[in-house]
């Protein structure tokens, strides 16, 4: 008796019901992230003790808790803040500014640094993975790596640092500080509808001045940010593409004299490259947090440099909304990234 048919269309119910799951996970994603944030920043006590503590009387101080409503039952606050939260509003600042209005004012320079950071990982990672692949097990395959590890396991304030010292102190060939010179920043700043992301603010100029002069300033911070995710992609590529040559496919054109550099190519390289797509929402989040120390090195006026000048304030409310829509972030980013690697590989949804 012949085995029964699968039922046409069955692929695409089981993609939209991997799709319809991994939506439903974001929630629980999301409210344990933002309660692990509301938990972590109420161990030091109330926000306005914390940031104000030792300015004000003992009077005035218990005026701004009882105003601010941190007097109240730790739960009622829990609530509250998840109501809030529900309702788009992250909180407000010490200085009376809405964590939302930081996202848009400094969210696009930190948008920038990762896309910056994310070319360098896929310019440096692949190539020198698949490279890599290619000559494994011979000395240029130890080295790349050593360096893989190098690329992660340094520091980014360390590289950061490096790089300054190196580029811009010894040679003198890239400036170590800031998005633009000043007088292109004014310049960008006058622009009808500015983005906030001066590549493309730069870009609508059509001034190759203002573009060089972007485009310089986000070397420096790019690398250092980027080579830490190169370091996953090398390994990442290399494990992947030796795992593909030992394919049959490949066995067949390898004894029709195809050469190995070929093969990687031509043959390997695509499917290594799908383990990628998935990884790459994991990195958002590295990327994020290493976006803090990157931005505070080069002075770069993001999010990471505001969260941790919220930091040296002592600005809790600050701190934790801040983080707590940037968990919002990953968990939308890793959910897009599943998406499309579902799409992809079916492999994945079954």
């Amino acid at each position: 008796m012949a085995p029964p048919r699968k039922k046409s269309g069955s692929g695409g119910t089981s993609l939209w019901r991997y799709v319809l799951i991994r939506f439903l996970l974001i929630f629980p994603t999301i409210f344990i992230l933002v309660t692990t944030v509301f938990l972590m920043m109420r161990v030091t006590g109330d926000p306005i003790t914390a940031a104000l503590g030792g300015q004000l009387t003992p009077a005035q101080l218990a005026e701004r808790i009882d105003a601010a409503g941190y007097n109240r039952p730790l739960v009622v606050q829990y609530l509250d803040y998840l109501g809030s939260i529900a309702t788009g509003d992250f909180g407000t600042t010490i200085d009376g500014q809405t964590v939302t209005s930081v996202l848009l004012r400094y969210g696009g320079a930190t948008l920038e640094l990762a896309i910056y950071a994310l070319i360098v990982a896929f310019v440096v990672g692949i190539p020198l993975g698949m490279l890599a692949a290619a000559i494994r097990d011979r000395w240029g395959d130890a080295v790349l790596r050593i360096l893989a590890i190098l690329f992660y396991a340094t520091p980014v304030f360390f590289a950061g640092l490096l790089f300054k010292l190196v580029f811009s102190v010894w040679l003198g060939v890239l400036p170590s500080s800031g998005r633009a010179s000043p007088r292109v920043e004014l310049q960008l700043g006058r622009i009808d509808g500015a983005t906030g992301i001066y590549t493309i603010d730069a870009l609508r100029t059509g001034q190759w001045s203002l573009i060089s002069d972007v485009l310089a300033h986000a070397i420096l911070p790019g690398l250092a940010l980027g080579l830490l995710t190169a370091g996953v992609f090398l390994r990442l590529v290399r494990t992947n593409v030796i795992g593909t040559l030992s394919m049959p496919y490949v066995d067949a054109a390898r004894s029709r004299g195809v050469s190995e550099f070929r093969l990687v190519r031509k043959h390997a390289y695509k499917p290594a490259l799908i383990p990628i797509i998935t990884v790459i929402g994991l990195q958002i989040a590295v990327l994020l947090g290493g976006a803090v120390l990157t931005e505070t090195t080069f002075e770069w006026m993001g999010l990471g440099y505001q969260l941790s000048e919220f930091l040296k304030a002592r600005d809790f409310v600050a701190v934790q909304g801040i983080v707590a829509l940037l968990a919002v972030i990953v968990a939308l980013t890793n959910f897009i990234v599943d998406i499309i690697a579902a799409f992809i590989d079916p492999r994945v949804r079954y």
